[in-house]
């Protein structure tokens, strides 16, 4: 179980630092252009998240997402237990994560963000995000396992730019994000609409899938 929580941890760590702090890096190169400052955000998350998906997965799965985990929990997958140890460890590790990125850019540690991001467009945007992360993760696992990793480092590379909300799919760096004051960063008051809508677009995967994939034998592996 210590294992299996640390591979979380790291995991966690590297891909939500890999968001904040290319999210800085590239604000402070773009010189004002938005789209460039995206893409020099996106590209390093599609990187970071293949790589810690091919490392960590066989210890832990590679969840790095409470709605992954819940997900899984649904599906008996993992116990009660284990899934509430990685929901915990995740969001702790992200707001970790957030600290060292500032300590790492020499920006103050502790923040609060004040970037909003609310309205329908953006609730829509998380909903279909997270239903397609979702659904990416267990239509893979069926047909080809193995090819996960790669899956989904493409699709959310996708999702950071086809969807209004750029992506976030994933409650745990919803939270971590409100935690800085940057290019990334969400204020703590659009948290829980934004967490709402991941969970939605989550449980609607899962069910899509089960219509998909009925009488057919589904494949454990790693997810993301």
């Amino acid at each position: 179980m210590i294992g299996r929580l640390l591979a979380e941890a790291l995991g966690t760590f590297f891909l939500f630092a890999t968001v904040m702090g290319a999210g800085i890096m590239a604000d402070n190169l773009a010189g004002g252009n938005v789209a460039v400052a995206l893409i020099g955000t996106t590209l390093p998350i599609g990187a970071i998240l293949y790589v810690i998906i091919v490392m960590l997965g066989p210890v832990s799965g590679a969840h790095f997402n409470p709605v992954v985990t819940l997900v899984f929990r649904l599906r008996g997958e993992i116990e009660n237990g284990v899934a509430l140890a990685y929901v915990i460890t995740q969001v702790a590790s992200g707001i970790l994560a957030a600290f060292a990125v500032h300590l790492m850019f020499d920006l103050p540690i502790l923040q609060v963000a004040d970037t909003p991001r609310t309205g329908i467009g953006q609730w829509a945007g998380e909903v279909v995000a997270t239903f397609g992360l979702i659904l990416t993760i267990l239509a893979t696992l069926r047909a080809r396992p193995d090819a996960v990793p790669i899956s989904v480092a493409l699709y959310i590379f996708a999702a950071c730019w086809f969807t209004s909300s750029t992506s976030f799919a994933n409650p745990a760096i919803t939270i971590a994000r409100s935690f800085t004051d940057t290019f990334t960063g969400i204020a703590p008051a659009d948290i829980p609409a934004f967490v709402i809508a991941q969970i939605a677009g989550a449980l609607l995967a899962m069910g899509v899938a089960a219509v998909l994939f009925a009488g057919g034998g589904e494949s454990a592996g790693e997810a993301a």
